[in-house]
C-alpha cells in the first residue's frame, strides 16, 4: 500500500502491489489491471536502506491488538516513545493510518495519482485532514468486493503481511515500525481479500527524504514472500534477528555490474553462481550418500506411493496365509459408499465417454489381429464379451478400480505363439487354454497365499520405463502399420481393379461381405480422418490450460476433447459422400466369431474326449508364462496409476486385484475367451481423464494435481457399454476405424507424457548448455546419462525384436531379465548416487488418509539484486526423490 493523492485531491491508502509467491505491480494507472507474475527484482541500494531502517525503527513483537485502530495507536505510541516522531505529530500520523484503503478490484474512479508528492501539496491535504471529524476507517459497501476467484487461489491457512509506505510533509525524518500480531486478525476493508493479517510494516517519511519508499517496500515485501526471512519473522524475539535474517538473504544474493552486457550474458552468469553452490551443496549430499551406501539400496529415499494408513503397506509382508489379500480387503472395501459418491460428477461422465471408445478401438482392432493370428477362434466377439465381463467384475471387487482391464501387444504375441504350437502339434487349442486356465488359478492362489506380490518391490522405474515405453510404442506402430495397410489397399491412383465388390453406396455403408480393395482416394481421407481424430483431441486437452473463455468452460471442453474429435471426424467422414471408408466391424448379435469351429462352452477333454493327458500337465509351462505376462503388466500398471504424483488417497491392493484378474482369466478360458490384464495405457488414460488439476493456483505457478476422483462408476459403466455395443452396432458401425486410429494414436503419445525414459530420449538431441534444470541432469554427469538411457534402449530393443520373431514365448522371461539387470550388473557400471538419481527403487512413504502431502523438496532460490539494470530472477527447485 502507498500513500497516495486521487484525483479529488484526497489522501489514500493504494494498493500497488502484490505478492503471493511472485510480485504482480499494477500496470498503466488508467487500466487497474495487474501484471504478469514475475520474480521480483530489487536493487542494492533499497536492501540497504531497508536495513538502515529497520535497525533504527521500533519493532512491536507479538502485539495484542485486533483492530486496525488499536494497531494504529499502539504504532503511533511506539514511535513517539522511540523519538521517530514528535509528540505534536502523533494525531496527524494517526489520521493518515486510518485512510481509506483502495484496490484495483474496487468499483473504478478513474482516478490519477502520482507516488512522489511535493511537500506543499501534502500541507494543504494534512489541513483538510485535520478538520476531518471521521477517521475514514469504516467499511465501504461499495468499493471492498473481494475477488472470489483470487480467494479460490489462496490457502485457507494463509496470513497476509500489510506494508504501508509513503511520503507525508509533517515528518521531519522517516519512522518505521515492524509489526508481528499476536494472533492474525481479519481487517475490513484493509486487503483486497478476506486474509488474516499477521504482519504490518510502516515506512512513512518527509518526500525531501534520500530514500525511495516505494523500492524499500518492495524490499521487505519481497523478504516477506522469502521462505527463510518468513520463519524468522514468526519466530523473531528482537530486531537482531531480522538484520541477520536481511544479512543471510544478501549472502545468497547476487549483485550485477551495471555495465551494458546483454540479459544472455547476465542469465548465463547467474547460471554459472547457482552451479556452484549448487556443487558446494551437493558435497553435503554426496557425504551422507556414502552412509546410505553401507545401508543398502532398498532403504534409500526412493520413489513411494500414498498409502491410507501408516500400517497399510500394501507390499509389506503380513507374515500369515492371504494375509496380504486380507489386509487388501480390510484397507479397501470400507471406501466402498464413497467409491459410489465419488462419481456424482461431470468429469466422471467425461471420462465414461471417452473410456469408452478408448477401451473399444483396442478390442475390436486387437479382436481383428487375434482372429487373424488365431484362424477365427477367438475373434472380436470373444474379445469384446471378455472385456466386458473383465470390467465388471474388476470395477464391483477390484481392489483399485482406476485399472482398466483390456487386451494388450504382450498377451497378443503370446497368444499367436501358443496357436502355432497347438497347431504343428495337432493339439486343440482353445482345449489347452482350458488346462492353462486351471494351472493359472492354482498358480495365483499359491502366490497370494504367500504373498508372492511383494516381489513387485524390486522392479525399479528401470523396468516400469521400459514396459510402458514399450506398451506407448506397441499402440503408435500399430497405428501407422494399419495405415500402411489402408494405403497397399488403396493405392493413390484413380483406376479400380476388376476384381474389386461394387456397392451401390459407397459414402457410409457398412463393410461388404467381400473384402474392398482399391477405391480412390479411400488412403488419403483415412489418413485426413486419423490425423485429425489425434490434432483435435491433442489441442483440446491443451486448449484446457490456455486463456481463452472462462475456466470451467475450458475444462468441460477439455474433459471431452475426444469425444469432440471422434463426432467432428464422423460428421466429416459422412460429409465425405463419394469417398469409401473402412467402418467399425461389429458383431451383430452375441455369438462366436466362427459358429461352424466352436461354441460358447469348451469341453476340457477336447471336442471328441482324446485330448492328451501329458498335454494337461504340461500346460503349467504355458500358465507360468501366462502368469508371468500377466503378473508382469497387472503390477507394474498398478504401480504407474499409485506413483506419488497422482496424490491417491484410498490405497490399493496388489495381490487381491492379481486373484480377480487372473482367477476371471482362469474361468473364461473354459468359455473360450482370451486373458486380459490391466491395460497400461487406458488405466493411465482413464487416471488421467478423472484426475482434478487444482484451481487454487498462485498467480505464476502451474496447475498442480489436487486430486483423483477414486470411484468404481466409471469402470463399470464403460465395461457394461462395451459389453451393450453388440446391440448399438448400427450406430457403431458409422464410426471409421481411422477415427480410431486416431484415438490409438492419442493416447500412445499422451502415455509417453512423464516417462523419464522419453525425456532423457530428447536430452540426447539437445547440447548441455540447454539441458533443464532437473534432479538426475544435476547430479549425473552428461554422458554417464546418456549410457544409462541407451542400455534402457538396448532392452527395449531386444524385447521389441523377441516379441516380434519365433521367440516370443520367451518374451515374459525377457522382461522378468530387467529386473536382476537393474539390481545386479547396472550397480557395477553406475555409482549408487547416479542409479537413485535415474532409477530409484520402489519403497513405501505411509501417510494418514486425512494429511495427503506432495513429496518434493524444495531448495531456498538465489535472489538477484540489480545495480542500475532490471534483470529477471531464475527461481530454481530442486526436487529431491522421497
Amino acid at each position: 500500500m502507498e500513500l497516495v493523492i486521487d484525483q479529488n485531491h484526497d489522501l489514500q491508502w493504494r494498493e500497488t502491489a502484490r505478492w503471493f509467491r511472485f510480485e504482480e505491480e499494477m500496470e498503466e494507472e488508467d487500466t487497474e489491471c495487474w501484471g504478469r507474475p514475475q520474480v521480483s527484482c530489487l536493487s542494492f541500494h533499497s536492501l540497504l536502506q531497508l536495513q538502515k531502517a529497520i535497525s533504527h525503527g521500533a519493532a512491536l513483537l507479538d502485539l495484542k491488538q485486533r483492530t486496525l485502530p488499536g494497531i494504529a495507536q499502539q504504532v503511533v505510541e511506539q514511535l513517539v516513545l522511540s523519538d521517530q516522531i514528535k509528540a505534536e505529530d502523533r494525531d496527524k500520523l494517526l489520521r493518515v493510518l486510518l485512510l481509506r484503503h483502495s484496490h484495483p478490484s474496487d468499483e473504478k474512479d478513474k482516478s490519477f495519482f502520482s507516488r512522489n508528492i511535493s511537500a506543499a501539496a501534502m500541507v494543504s491535504v494534512m489541513d483538510r485532514l485535520n478538520n476531518q471529524s471521521e477517521l475514514c476507517c469504516q467499511k465501504e459497501n461499495g468499493n471492498s468486493r473481494p475477488e472470489t476467484q483470487l480467494m479460490e487461489r489462496i490457502s485457507a491457512r494463509a496470513e497476509a503481511t500489510l506494508v504501508l509506505v509513503g511520503s507525508v510533509g509533517f515528518l521531519d525524518q522517516p519512522s518505521m515500525a515492524f509489526v508481528r500480531l499476536q494472533e492474525a486478525v481479519l481487517l475490513d476493508s484493509v486487503l483486497e481479500v478476506p486474509v488474516p493479517v499477521k504482519f504490518l510494516f510502516l515506512l512513512l517519511g518527509p518526500p525531501s527524504a534520500n530514500i525511495d519508499y516505494h523500492q524499500t517496500g518492495r524490499s521487505i515485501s519481497m523478504l516477506m514472500s522469502d521462505k527463510h526471512f518468513h520463519e524468522t519473522a514468526y519466530h523473531t524475539e528482537d530486531r537482531q534477528d531480522l538484520l541477520t535474517a536481511i544479512n543471510s538473504f544478501l549472502e545468497c544474493s547476487i549483485v550485477l555490474p551495471p555495465s551494458e552486457i546483454s540479459g544472455e550474458m547476465l542469465i548465463h552468469s547467474s547460471e554459472m553462481m547457482m552451479r556452484r553452490e549448487n556443487e558446494q551443496n551437493n558435497k553435503l549430499q554426496e557425504k551422507q550418500d556414502q552412509i546410505h551406501e553401507g545401508v543398502g539400496e532398498s532403504e534409500i529415499l526412493t520413489d513411494s506411493l500414498v498409502v491410507s494408513k501408516p500400517s497399510d503397506d500394501p507390499l509389506k509382508r503380513s507374515g500369515r496365509f492371504f494375509g496380504g489379500l486380507i489386509k487388501d480387503v480390510t484397507r479397501r472395501y470400507p471406501q466402498y459408499r464413497s467409491d459410489i459418491r465419488d462419481a456424482l460428477n461431470p468429469q466422471c461422465m467425461a471420462a465414461i465417454i471417452f473410456i469408452f471408445f478408448a477401451a473399444l478401438s483396442p478390442a475390436i482392432t486387437f479382436g481383428g489381429l487375434l482372429g487373424e493370428k488365431t484362424e477365427g477362434l477367438i475373434g472380436v466377439s470373444e474379445l469384446i464379451v471378455a472385456t466386458s465381463v473383465y470390467g465388471i467384475v474388476f470395477s464391483l471387487l477390484g481392489a483399485q478400480p482406476l485399472l482398466i482391464i483390456g487386451f494388450s501387444g504382450p498377451l497378443l504375441v503370446f497368444e499367436e505363439a501358443f496357436y502355432n504350437f497347438c497347431r504343428d502339434n495337432g493339439i486343440e487349442y482353445l482345449t489347452g487354454r482350458v488346462w492353462i486356465g486351471f494351472w493359472l488359478v492354482l498358480i495365483v492362489v499359491l502366490t497370494v497365499a504367500f504373498e508372492g506380490s511383494i516381489l513387485v518391490r524390486f522392479v525399479s522405474r528401470f523396468t516400469q520405463e521400459i514396459f510402458s515405453f514399450l506398451i506407448s510404442l506397441i499402440f503408435i506402430y500399430e497405428t501407422f502399420a494399419k495405415l500402411v495397410k489402408i494405403f497397399k489397399e488403396h493405392p493413390l491412383r484413380g483406376c479400380q481393379p476388376e476384381n474389386t465388390t461394387e456397392l451401390s453406396s459407397l459414402g457410409n455403408s457398412t463393410v461388404a461381405a467381400e473384402k474392398v480393395v482399391g477405391e480412390p482416394n479411400t488412403a488419403l481421407l483415412s489418413l485426413v480422418l486419423m490425423a485429425g481424430t489425434y490434432f483435435i483431441a491433442f489441442y483440446l486437452r491443451m486448449f484446457k490450460n490456455s486463456s481463452f473463455f472462462p475456466g470451467r468452460l475450458r475444462r468441460v471442453i477439455g474433459d471431452f476433447g475426444v469425444p469432440i474429435a471422434i463426432l467432428i471426424m464422423v460428421l466429416v467422414d459422412y460429409s465425405v459422400e463419394d469417398t469409401y471408408t473402412q467402418k467399425l466391424n461389429v458383431p451383430s448379435g452375441l455369438s462366436v466369431s466362427t459358429p461352424e469351429k466352436r461354441g460358447w462352452f469348451i469341453s476340457p477333454l477336447g471336442s471328441d474326449g482324446q485330448f492328451p493327458v501329458w498335454m494337461m500337465g504340461a500346460s503349467i509351462l504355458p500358465a507360468i508364462l501366462v502368469f508371468i505376462l500377466v503378473f508382469m503388466e497387472s503390477q507394474i500398471t498398478a504401480l504407474i496409476v499409485s506413483k506419488k504424483e497422482r496424490m491417491l488417497v484410498k490405497g490399493t491392493g496388489f495381490h487381491m486385484d492379481l486373484l480377480i484378474i487372473v482367477v476371471t482369466g482362469g474361468i473364461s478360458a473354459l468359455f473360450g475367451l482370451p486373458w486380459l490384464s490391466a491395460a497400461t495405457v487406458r488405466s493411465v488414460t482413464h487416471t488421467n481423464a478423472l484426475t482434478v488439476m487444482s484451481k487454487a493456483v498462485t498467480p505464476g505457478d502451474k496447475p498442480c494435481i489436487q486430486e483423483v476422483k477414486e470411484q468404481r462408476v466409471t469402470g463399470f459403466v464403460v465395461a457394461v457399454l462395451v459389453g451393450l455395443s453388440i446391440t448399438i452396432g448400427e450406430v457403431l458401425r458409422q464410426i471409421p476405424l481411422a477415427v480410431l486410429f486416431g484415438i490409438f494414436l492419442y493416447m500412445g503419445v499422451m502415455s509417453l507424457n512423464g516417462i523419464q525414459l522419453t525425456e532423457r530420449l530428447i536430452l540426447l538431441l539437445m547440447p548441455p548448455k540447454y539441458h533443464p534444470d532437473l534432479n538426475y541432469v544435476r547430479k549425473v554427469r552428461t554422458l554417464r546419462m546418456h549410457l544409462f538411457t541407451l542400455v534402457q534402449l538396448l532392452c527395449l530393443s531386444l524385447l521389441w525384436v523377441v516379441m516380434a520373431t519365433a521367440a516370443a514365448a520367451a518374451f515374459p522371461f525377457m522382461l522378468l531379465l530387467t529386473i536382476p539387470l537393474r539390481k545386479l550388473l547396472l550397480p557395477r557400471i553406475f555409482s549408487c548416487r547416479e542409479l537413485q538419481s535415474v532409477s530409484p527403487t520402489l519403497i513405501f512413504i505411509t501417510t494418514s488418509l486425512k494429511d495427503v502431502f506432495r513429496i518434493s523438496s524444495l531448495t531456498e532460490p538465489s535472489s538477484f539484486v540489480v545495480m542500475k539494470i532490471a534483470v529477471k530472477q531464475i527461481k530454481y527447485f530442486l526436487y529431491a526423490d522421497i
